[in-house]
């Protein structure tokens, strides 16, 4: 069973496109490069036999209750939270050590201060996670996981209800080609990073897994430097049910592995 959700795909262009945070010293204030809106067919990963695999397509999907119910800025659920994820890893992909090092609580409220995103991405270039893992270790430790095998996770969960709108869309690896990908800046106030984009394609496959509960989790490569494929996802603008009118609430986490 398929689903019709548009997503914003980047277009190729002669420079550099880059997205710039916080822009102006304004919290939440985002410039963006130009996006095309597109219709796609969404697969639904329940229906699909056989499951979905983290080894296959660089996304998995697993129950996991959390004992945490609110993620909110006190930041006194980090601690437990964060050992949920690293037995979470350690169980599905056989992570050796894990470092979570960011949480994102997104809302699709206009008067959010981090809404979903909505453009098709992977969080890291070659050169961002070089970058990324020196700043998260320093340069020795970074020059050691370096020698062996590590690797970007991020874990996405539902927060409050299951999921109705605006749902998380994955790209299967194996349909995208390797010029779909746009190299994009990333302008923090205090830094700069870089991610990939994704231009349109009509061979890519998109899936997501319906309804998805507060019990249940999503985690995907986002760069691997043994070269597992980076996963290409965005934010789907699709309703489950018109009926229901929840607004989509989720927590994604970004960790570190090393394999």
């Amino acid at each position: 069973m398929t689903q019709t959700a548009t997503v914003n795909y980047h277009v190729h262009k002669p420079g550099r496109q880059a997205f710039e945070l916080d822009a102006g010293g304004i919290s939440g204030n985002l410039i963006s490069p130009e996006l095309a809106p597109t219709s796609v067919q969404v697969m639904d990963e329940r229906r699909i036999a056989p499951d979905t695999t983290f080894d296959q397509a660089s996304v998995g999907f697993a129950t996991y209750p959390s004992k945490v119910s609110a993620f909110n800025e006190t930041q006194d659920w980090h601690g437990s939270y964060d050992a949920e994820l690293t037995d979470l890893l350690t169980r599905e992909i056989d992570a050796k050590e894990v470092i979570i090092f960011d949480h994102t609580v997104r809302k699709d409220d206009p008067d959010a201060v981090r809404k979903p995103a909505r453009n098709v991405h992977s969080d890291y270039s070659v050169d961002g996670a070089k970058q990324r893992l020196i700043d998260i270790l320093g340069n020795d430790t970074a020059a050691e996981w370096s020698a062996g095998h590590y690797a970007f996770i991020n874990v996405w969960r539902p927060v409050g209800a299951p999921i109705n709108s605006a749902p998380l869309g994955f790209i299967l690896p194996d349909s995208v080609a390797q010029q779909d990908w746009i190299l994009l800046d990333l302008i923090y106030p205090d830094r700069k990073g870089q991610i990939m984009g994704l231009a349109a394609n009509p061979d890519h496959q998109w899936i997501y897994r319906s309804k998805m509960t507060p019990d249940e989790v999503a985690y995907f490569n986002i760069f691997d430097n043994r070269g597992r494929a980076s996963i290409g996802h965005s934010a789907l603008d699709m309703v489950e049910d018109p009926t229901v009118h929840s607004v989509r609430h989720s927590i994604e986490s970004r960790t570190l592995v090393r394999y």
